[in-house]
């Protein structure tokens, strides 16, 4: 698919593997990318698409969480800074292969590659909210607790929000490393300001109705797991997303409560 210009200089590009957004926003000073994928030669296939969008260098990546599907093409961007939360930097740092075995479950055919990958982590991390100066912009980087992961940030640029995975669309959310409960609270924090468009990790481009939407969705979730003690005492009955889903996030929440 093409860049899809969704700002002043503020593009998406929808990836078919995976269905992915990544993020970029051109400033005077050089390149933003929002995310790198899942390998080196899908980091070198946002390099060579951007070849085709501007003769500006790379000069700055973020990676909105931890996950393989937004990190493992960080050694492509070698000269560029790279920014996280700090909770992506320890779990990068701590367990590399762990991230690595994760990609090789769902991409099996990149075995090969993903063995010789090298795990590359944020160099500048931050807490709770960091500008960045791109030379005629600001961009807000954003961390609001804990959701689809202990480390998920959102960016701003404008009116235009990017969100990595705290939400999705065309799919239910992924709850396998979640927080349930907390999860509801922290994307509502996120977007305490309604931006005029949220870009998902993965799927369209959602407007405001979509994103409420799924905040009820996730409220409804937390309604569930929260008066359930056990997975068999969940309710699934009427439940936003199908029942292993449900599941999926009831034993996140037990992880939560300390049950």
């Amino acid at each position: 698919m093409p860049f899809d210009e969704i700002g002043d200089g503020v593009y998406r590009r929808r990836y078919e593997a995976l269905d992915q957004n990544i993020g970029i926003v051109l400033g005077s000073a050089g390149v933003l990318v929002i995310d790198t994928r899942s390998v080196p030669s899908h980091g070198e296939e946002i390099a060579g698409d951007l070849a085709g969008l501007t003769p500006l260098p790379v000069r700055w990546v973020i990676n909105t969480h931890w996950h393989w599907d937004h990190v493992l093409g960080n050694s492509v961007f070698s000269e560029a800074e790279i920014w996280g939360h700090r909770r992506c930097l320890e779990v990068m740092q701590s367990d590399p292969e762990g991230i690595k075995a994760a990609a090789r479950s769902w991409l099996p055919d990149l075995t090969t590659e993903l063995e010789q990958t090298v795990v590359v982590p944020p160099s500048t991390i931050f807490d709770t909210n960091v500008a960045m100066d791109l030379g005629d912009r600001v961009v807000r980087l954003l961390y609001r607790g804990k959701g689809h992961t202990d480390a998920d940030i959102t960016v701003r640029v404008g009116d235009v929000v990017f969100a990595g995975d705290l939400l999705e669309e065309g799919a239910p959310p992924v709850f396998g490393d979640g927080y349930p409960l907390q999860w509801p609270d922290t994307i509502t924090a996120h977007l305490a300001n309604p931006p005029r468009l949220t870009v998902p990790g993965h799927g369209d481009i959602m407007d405001g109705d979509a994103v409420n939407g799924q905040i009820e969705e996730l409220r409804d979730v937390a309604r569930r797991c929260a008066a359930a003690t056990s997975a068999g005492e969940l309710d699934l009955v009427g439940a936003p997303y199908p029942d292993e889903v449900m599941l999926s996030a009831m034993d996140r929440s037990l992880l939560e409560r300390g049950l």
